[in-house]
């Protein structure tokens, strides 16, 4: 048994609400397309895909049950004569409801509801063709993080490569530097630290060197200048 619809009637009685989905019915066969409310558009799409689905038939019988519904001779000969044989290739969908907005004056919500006449083979088209498509954003952003990866790579090369460290040649920049890279050097106070440093173990190496001279050259200065035991006295 069909599940009854919620909310009220369409019309004010059972009847009334027949009789204006078989009127919505045979608009949308006579002219293809019809512009109404979301609500009677979904009403009307079921009754209409049913009689849509008994014209494939073509046989008398079910011409006889879809005018019952659709008195209009005219508009049932359109509906078995051209719309039945366009779904030939069809197992259901034969109709579609496209969402356009509100109407003014009591802010109704409106949908526009139609047959569909493309085929199912143009339908897959146009999907195949679509789908490239689709895919273009994830290239576009993997396009877009490529130099970022290179850049993350580069920061682990030493710098025996040019391009490697902003730093220049004997430099390093990097987590874990390669062997004979033991010198601290830290970008905001421009200052190095060898291992001889006091402040060697609780400094954190933005810049490794591995020569006091490849520190300097890049512009740093010995964090222990200044601060070397004064020489004692004779």
């Amino acid at each position: 048994m069909p599940k009854p619809t919620k909310g009220p009637r369409l019309g004010g009685s059972p009847a009334h609400e027949r009789i204006i989905l078989a009127n919505l019915a045979s608009q949308l066969f006579e002219h293809g397309r019809i512009t109404t409310t979301e609500t009677k558009a979904k009403r009307v799409r079921p009754l209409a895909e049913k009689l849509i689905t008994k014209a494939k038939r073509g046989d008398l019988h079910n011409r006889r049950i879809v005018l019952k519904t659709i008195t209009d001779k005219d508009v049932v000969h359109v509906l078995f004569a051209e719309i039945a044989p366009q779904m030939a290739g069809r197992d259901g969908g034969y109709t579609r409801i496209t969402k356009i907005g509100n109407r003014q004056g009591d802010n109704a919500p409106m949908a526009i509801i139609e047959i569909v006449t493309e085929s199912v083979e143009d339908g897959r088209k146009a999907k195949a063709k679509a789908a490239p498509k689709a895919a273009a954003p994830k290239a576009e952003k993997a396009k877009k993080e490529a130099p970022k990866a290179a850049a993350a790579k580069a920061i682990e090369t030493p710098a025996e490569d040019a391009e490697a460290s902003k730093f220049g040649e004997g430099s390093y920049l990097g987590t874990e530097p390669p062997a004979g890279f033991d010198i601290k050097g830290n970008e905001d106070s421009m200052k190095f630290h060898t291992p001889e440093s006091r402040w060697y173990d609780q400094t954190i190496a933005e810049v490794w060197f591995n020569s006091a001279d490849a520190a300097k050259a890049a512009g740093f200065v010995d964090a222990m200048e200044g601060h070397e035991p004064a020489a004692d006295a004779e």
